[in-house]
């Protein structure tokens, strides 16, 4: 062969050879342009669910401080003004009795809970709401809240005493079993959420109610056994006593 002819083969080898690294790199300039265009949209799609969540949240406390400052609002009864005077006029920001601010605060608690009800905020406020319907003594009402609570809030602090407050309400309505039932699980967790010898003071005034003296002894018995350190020992030990008389 020619040497002319070796040439021009090595030549069009060469070429062939660059043709397929050309389009190697074309390739993978593709497959790295849809790579960069597929993070840039993840990162916009986080970036625009963090802002959506902190202006939700933002929203919902707003409300939430707005309900609890008719909430904590101070009770200023009326007084009978001296003869000749004209009737005081009520204060701004203030209740002439406790029934009407709580009335007023509910509606606005509960527009938290539903306008936000998986934020932080909205749980708040529907936990507060089941308080001031138990205080006003709406008690099923209360308790559907305060199970709302439960359901949704997980193992935040108002789920756990929302589990509290539904038994006390379901007391308030003498469903003993179902309350008894929730303080008797909360007294025997293997690591409990909340202080075991409250709630043993709780679950013996509830078997009292019910008629149940001997389980109502044991509850106090606990308290009194387990935790002689404790604020309720006095209070069990005189319970204790009327409890084995009764």
């Amino acid at each position: 062969m020619k040497a002319t002819e070796r040439h021009r083969l090595k030549e069009n080898e060469f070429a062939r050879t660059v043709g397929r690294a050309r389009a190697s790199l074309e390739e993978r300039g593709r497959d790295v342009g849809v790579v960069m265009l597929a993070i840039l949209i993840a990162l916009a799609a986080v970036g625009g669910y963090t802002w959506w969540r902190q202006s939700r949240n933002a929203k919902a406390n707003t409300l939430l401080a707005g309900a609890l400052a008719v909430h904590e609002a101070p009770v200023v009864a009326p007084t009978e003004p001296a003869p000749g005077s004209p009737v005081p006029v009520e204060q701004p920001g203030t209740f002439r009795t406790l029934q009407t601010k709580l009335e007023a605060a509910l509606p606005k608690f509960m527009e938290t809970a539903n306008a936000y009800p998986s934020t932080d905020a909205g749980i708040a406020a529907r936990y507060h709401a089941a308080g001031i319907l138990a205080q006003l003594g709406r008690y099923p009402e209360a308790e559907t809240r305060y199970q709302e609570v439960i359901d949704r809030g997980g193992r935040s602090i108002y789920a756990r005493t929302a589990r509290l407050g539904l038994a006390s309400a379901q007391l308030a309505q003498n469903k003993y079993d179902s309350a008894i039932a929730i303080y008797r699980d909360m007294s025997t967790e293997s690591n409990p959420q909340l202080p075991v010898d409250g709630v043993l003071m709780q679950l013996g005034q509830a078997y009292l109610r019910a008629g149940k003296g001997e389980d109502a002894a044991r509850a106090f018995n606990r308290v009194v056994e387990e935790f002689p350190d404790s604020i309720y020992v006095a209070d069990a030990r005189r319970e204790l006593e009327s409890a084995k008389k009764g």
